[in-house]
Formats: C-alpha cells, sequence, structure tokens
C-alpha cells in the first residue's frame, strides 16, 4: 500500500490478527483466519486501487501480508497465487490516454522492523543458494514520498512519459512532465531504448509556496507535497503543470536495449552521466547490519532534507543476482522498502458510520474532529470491526486493555503514511460522562436485511446479497474497474446513476450490454440526460460494445467471486484455458471431492478457500443465473499461454518434491510455469513429470506406481538448459 486521497467512503474491514504462533495453528483454525485475513487484503486492495478510498494503514496492511505468508508457509495447501494481496498499484485515470508498460512498474514489499531486515537477507540468500557468510552487497537510498514515473527515450530522444498506474498500464503524461526541469528532453551516449524511473515530489518549500499562491486567488489547497506533486503532475493543461514547482529523482529503468550497467549502484552513476537527478543519500552496504545504518543515517537527516520521505529502499546490487531473484506477481524479490515508524495524535470521536461492501462486509469508519497527523489533516479512520471497537480481539482477548471506544470519547490516532488511519487508543480520563458502549447494528443499514456474523468470521454480513442495493452497486463497480472490464466511460459515478435509474437501470453485469438497445425503446433518451451529450452517449455505446470481447482472466476476476484477485483470475484461466470448460468444471465440481474439486486444488497456487469459493458461487442459484445472462452476451476469449516456443515442457504438468540443490523450489517452479509449464502441488494420473531431490517420500513412490517420468535435479536443468 502507499499513500492515497483523502475520502469519506472508507470501506474497512481489517480482523485482529491470530496471537497465537502459527506454528502452533492446527490446520481448521489456520484455514479460518486465512480467510478473514484474505478478505481484509482485498478489501484494503479495492478500496485503494479501485474505488481511491484507503482505509488501513501501511503497517496494518503489511502486517495482514506476513500473517499471510506465514500461514501460507506452515500450510501450503492453502497457499494460492490468487490472493488479493498480489494486486499492484492504482488504476489508471479515464482522463489520459493509456500506456501499457514494456516492463511492469511493481511496487515494493515493505518492513516495519530491524528484524524483518534480516529476514529479506536471507530469504534472498536462501533462495540463491547462498551460505551466511558469502558476500551479498545490497544499496540504500531514501524512499521519495511522490508520484512514480517512466520515462521513454528513444535515439536519446524523450519521446512518452507514463505513470505507473495499475503496473501494467500508466497514464500518458508526456506533454506535462516535458516541463519538468529535472527531466532531460534529449540525452547523449544513451542507449537506442532507454526507459528511467523515478520519483516526481515537490520540495517542503515549494509546496508552502504553492498553497500560499493558491490561497491567495481562492484556489484549492493540497494536503501534502504528495498530493500537490500528483495532481499537478495530471493536469490536463500542461501549462498548469508548468506553473508547479516540479522535482524529479532518477533511481530505476525499464526497458533498455542494453545493460545499463552489471550493479545497482554504477547504473545509478549512469543515470547521472546522462543528466538525471539521482538521490546523493545513495550507499552500498555489505550486509543487514551496514543497511540498518544506513536507516538510522537517513532518518537523522530526514528533517532536513527538504522533501518528505518514508522509509528507505534496500535493493540487491548485482544486477544478474537481481535478473536471477526475478518477482513475484507484485514485488520483486530483490528489494524491499523499510518504512519510517507511525505517527500520533489525539482528537475526538463524533460519529460512527457503518458501510456496506461489496460481499456485504459491515464496516464501521470514525468520523472524528479534523486533526494534523504527520502533516496531513485527517478527519476519518478505520474501526475494523465490531470487536476492535468493543476492545477485543476475533478470540475475545482484551486489546487496548479492553478499553472500548465509544461515540464522544478522546482517541489516539495512527498514522504510518496513510491518510485514513485507525484509531488506536483511548483516554477514559477524557470520556464524557453518561456514554454508552456502541452497539453494532445487527441489520444492514442499507436495505434492513439480518447482518450475521458466521463462526470464525471477524465481519458480520449483511445476508441481503442482490437485493442489497450497497452490494449490487458495489460489485457494478467492481466489474467495470480497471482490473476487470475496464469500460471506457463508466465509472462509479455513472454505476450509481444508472443502478437508481428507474427508466434505464443496470442492477447486474448483463444489463450494462443491453443498454444500446433499450435506450433505442426508450423514449427519454441517454444523450438528454445530464452528464451526457449526442457524442457522449454514442461513445458509451461503443465502448460497451468492444467489450463484449473479453479475455478469459478479466471475466473470470471481474465476477466479483470472494478470494479471487486478478492473479487467481490468471491462474484460474491459463489452466481450463476456455470459458467452456471453466464453466463445466466448476459445475459438475463439489466441494471437497470428487475428480473435478482435486482438479481444481490440484492446481499449484490454489487452496481450499478459493476453490470453496468459487465452486459456490457457480452453484447459487441466483448468482449462477445472473453469470449466464452475462456470459449470453459476450465473446469470452480463450486464456492466454505464456510463449512456449521451443520448450521442451510447454503444456506439461510439473511436480516437484524432495530437496533441490543448486536450484531453489520457488526459482524452480517460476522457471518451469515461464517456459509453459503447469505445476501441481500432488501426483495424479495427469502428471507428466516429476522433478525428485533427496528426501522425496511419498510423491516419488506415487509416481513410481502409476508409471509417472522420474528425473533428478541435474536432468532437469539439462532439459531447460540452465
Amino acid at each position: 500500500m502507499s499513500p492515497g486521497s483523502p475520502s469519506s467512503n472508507s470501506d474497512p474491514a481489517r480482523p485482529d490478527i491470530g496471537k497465537t504462533p502459527v506454528a502452533k495453528l492446527d490446520r481448521g483454525t489456520a484455514a479460518a483466519e486465512w480467510a478473514r485475513l484474505a478478505e481484509a487484503v482485498a478489501r484494503a486492495n479495492r478500496a485503494y486501487h479501485t474505488e481511491d478510498a484507503p482505509e488501513i494503514s501501511d503497517a496494518d496492511y503489511d502486517a495482514l501480508k506476513r500473517r499471510l505468508v506465514a500461514i501460507e508457509a506452515r500450510f501450503p495447501a492453502l497457499a494460492e497465487a490468487g490472493s488479493p494481496t498480489k494486486e499492484v498499484g492504482a488504476a489508471p485515470s479515464e482522463t489520459f490516454a493509456k500506456v501499457r508498460h514494456a516492463v511492469r512498474m511493481l511496487s515494493l514489499e515493505n518492513a516495519f522492523g530491524e528484524n524483518e531486515i534480516a529476514d529479506f537477507d536471507d530469504r534472498i540468500r536462501r533462495y540463491l543458494n547462498l551460505s551466511g557468510d558469502a558476500p551479498l552487497t545490497y544499496t540504500a537510498e531514501p524512499k521519495i514520498d511522490g508520484l512514480s514515473l517512466s520515462l521513454r527515450y528513444e535515439d536519446g530522444r524523450l519521446v512518452q512519459a507514463a505513470t505507473r498506474g495499475d503496473g501494467e498500464t500508466g497514464e500518458n503524461v508526456t506533454a506535462n512532465a516535458r516541463t519538468i526541469g529535472d527531466i532531460p528532453k534529449t540525452l547523449d551516449l544513451a542507449p537506442k531504448v532507454l526507459e528511467v524511473r523515478g520519483e516526481v515530489y515537490m520540495s517542503h518549500a515549494d509546496f508552502a509556496a504553492l498553497n500560499e499562491r493558491q490561497a491567495a486567488v481562492g484556489a484549492k489547497t493540497f494536503a501534502n507535497p504528495r498530493n500537490a506533486a500528483a495532481g499537478s503532475l495530471r493536469q490536463l493543461d500542461a501549462e498548469i503543470t508548468a506553473s508547479r514547482p516540479l522535482r524529479f529523482f532518477a533511481y530505476a529503468w525499464g526497458e533498455t536495449s542494453e545493460p545499463p550497467a552489471e550493479t545497482q549502484f554504477d547504473a545509478i552513476a549512469r543515470l547521472a552521466t546522462l543528466g538525471f537527478a539521482t538521490n546523493p543519500l545513495t550507499w552500498r552496504c555489505d550486509g543487514p547490519d551496514a543497511l540498518l545504518a544506513a536507516y538510522r543515517e537517513i532518518e537523522e537527516k530526514r528533517a532536513t532534507l527538504g522533501y518528505d520521505i518514508d522509509g528507505v529502499v534496500y535493493k540487491v546490487d548485482d544486477l544478474s543476482l537481481q535478473r536471477r531473484l526475478g518477482f513475484r506477481s507484485t514485488t520483486p524479490r530483490w528489494a524491499i522498502a523499510h518504512k519510517f515508524a507511525a505517527e500520533l495524535a489525539w482528537t475526538r470521536l463524533e460519529a460512527i458510520d457503518i458501510q456496506v461492501g461489496r460481499t456485504g462486509a459491515l464496516s464501521p469508519v470514525a468520523r472524528l474532529t479534523p486533526v494534523t497527523v504527520g502533516g496531513v489533516v485527517v478527519s476519518n479512520a478505520t474501526l475494523h470491526n465490531e470487536d476492535y471497537i468493543a476492545g477485543r480481539d476475533a478470540k475475545g482477548n482484551p486489546i487496548r486493555d479492553g478499553k472500548d471506544i465509544r461515540i464522544g470519547d478522546w482517541v489516539q490516532v495512527y498514522r504510518a503514511g496513510d491518510v485514513i488511519p485507525k484509531v488506536a487508543d483511548v483516554d477514559l480520563a477524557k470520556r464524557p460522562v453518561g456514554t454508552e458502549p456502541y452497539k453494532f447494528p445487527t441489520v444492514c443499514p442499507e436495505c434492513g436485511s439480518d447482518a450475521v456474523r458466521e463462526p470464525g468470521d471477524a465481519v458480520r454480513r449483511c445476508t441481503g446479497g442482490l437485493i442489497c442495493p450497497a452490494q449490487a452497486v458495489e460489485k457494478l463497480k467492481h466489474f467495470v474497474s480497471r482490473g476487470a472490464f475496464d469500460i471506457e466511460g463508466l465509472g462509479a459515478k455513472q454505476v450509481e446513476m444508472f443502478h437508481g435509474d428507474d427508466a434505464l437501470p443496470v442492477r447486474e453485469p448483463a444489463d450494462i450490454f443491453t443498454l444500446a438497445a433499450r435506450d433505442a425503446d426508450n423514449p427519454t433518451k441517454l444523450k438528454s440526460r445530464d452528464g451526457f451529450g449526442e457524442k457522449s452517449a454514442a461513445n458509451l455505446f461503443q465502448a460497451i460494445e468492444e467489450k463484449r470481447k473479453i479475455p478469459l482472466n478479466r471475466l473470470i476476476f471481474a465476477l466479483g467471486i470472494r478470494h479471487v484477485g486478478e492473479s487467481a483470475a490468471n491462474l484460474l484461466a491459463r489452466h481450463y484455458g476456455s470459458w467452456a470448460a471453466f464453466e463445466a468444471a466448476m459445475t459438475a465440481a463439489t466441494v471437497g471431492e470428487g475428480a473435478e474439486w482435486g482438479e481444481l486444488t490440484d492446481i499449484d497456487g490454489v487452496g481450499d478457500v478459493l476453490a470453496a469459493s468459487v465452486v459456490n458461487s457457480f452453484h447459487q442459484e441466483a448468482e449462477r443465473a445472473s453469470i449466464d445472462r452475462l456470459v449470453a452476451e459476450l465473446d469470452v476469449q480463450d486464456g492466454a499461454r505464456a510463449p512456449t516456443e521451443g520448450s521442451p515442457v510447454a503444456g506439461k504438468t510439473l511436480v516437484f518434491t524432495g530437496t533441490l540443490e543448486k536450484m531453489t523450489r520457488a526459482e524452480a517452479k517460476a522457471r518451469a510455469e515461464a517456459m509453459g509449464a503447469k505445476v501441481a502441488s500432488s501426483v495424479s494420473a495427469k502428471t507428466d513429470l516429476v522433478i525428485a531431490g533427496p528426501g522425496a517420500g511419498s510423491k516419488a513412490k506415487q509416481a513410481e506406481s502409476l508409471g509417472i517420468e522420474m528425473i533428478d535435479e541435474d536432468a532437469w536443468l539439462r532439459l531447460i538448459g540452465a
């Protein structure tokens, strides 16, 4: 997660993280907690990236992800590549033309404690099979609190500038970027193709002067330098951007026709020789102790830098090792952001609002007397769930020494780089006389249906389903979001308008694709309504028509099935290949038994929780009918396949078992999938090849009994040409 714009429409649902050590969890308890945490991360991702309404702090978000990873490591069957923690960035705005990045712009894993840096070093060594005393050099540099930007140069000329967006697609802001003094328009002695990446930011002095000028003419002032920088870069009028004091630090690269250097440190030095501003507080560090020393020195200088930073970024220095380490779905393995500590303030809790999300979760939001926390005015905060308000965790153990939270309380607000923070503590000495404990609603405030809390769930949910307008609207917003159908001109505001329209209603996704036909028969045309004209209505109908042809992975993600993020949708689309195969398998599947269930859960990265959620969605009568009506309007394209020309394992199902000594299991799996293979977690009659290292047990025996080909690690390396 990263800072966003203030919002009064957050939808928090963060369960308290279990206090039982993961090593002591039994499978049932672990599965229940995993489901709660996965849902909380999914909601946080949607709130920030899709709804532009961030809800929880960086620290809370990172803690949720760490606990999920720990549970998945202890219980591999729960691990799923489709976890909602795999989502990246924010969706690009509809205002700008889109740019697809040749090389993805990923986010960074966050760390908040010194012990996590030692863990980071240890993970890298394990992945690379390096001993604890083998030399391993890193770089350390300040993490600028700004807006990520990618600059593409061809033959030394700046031809394109794009924001990060969702990591794959960003916004074209070339004209605006050309007005920034720190960004060269031409480069001497540059590679034929060079994408330079860095951060657009604004200094404290320039930010203060800008706000003074804005206030003097009665214009909008900005909450902080980052918001000011982001708003200035994303202006439709480049002259406005030119009038704003924007700066740029270069610290990375994307596509390039030749390697920039052999090390991260030397690559940054080369960018400096090409004319880019690079951060002078960038060091080479030999190991975790040196990294922490750099962190402390940068933290000491933080107040005197004149611009905002929110941590220190560590990267493996050797670029050949970076290439070996590669990427997870959302973050590079070779880098981590060590964030600074949280900030605190006290204020009055004026009210508690309940908001209903896409999955029916009732989420409490604190309305606060505005208070400045770390330079940002805060008026909303997450209260997570009813247990958190009552002063207990999900298992009934006391938190905050058992102090509950009441309307009128003097509360401590915690912020760690986020905009919508959390209420962390209560000052009982200032509690008004006569206040009553908060009674969490047991009926949905939107539709009046019962709001129930299932055993093991930290969240109370509306049972109204499709009759609940809040759930219906949120599902439709998800359907048209960037990772899903991404229909130009049909965003959150338009969804709300159409959902409440009696003459031309959109109550479910299929209604979107009948909009033009219904408009033709409607006496009150869309073109005559507020916000639309003849051209905009025609453009919307055309945009809808263009999205009838949809890739399988996008359709699966768009359905809004609980626990199915973009990565899980990609995983399912790659495995089943077509909608017909996927639909048939889910229709035939029964949770917990049968061949179809076995095939689904045998997909490496699909756990029982995700599988059950998908199967149940196809067996809910109303939801299935809605899916069928939608698919009848679409031309669903088969799932994308990895480029496999010349690959000896393309299309084969592989199982790794035992200990690999020359290539770690994670690296082997990533290599196999990149070559078009499917990696399964268990051996079955559908397995084509088993790679067995020392200590291979039951899987090797099962492969032998089934007559499946089995090779050792050396043969595997020869097979893939490694």
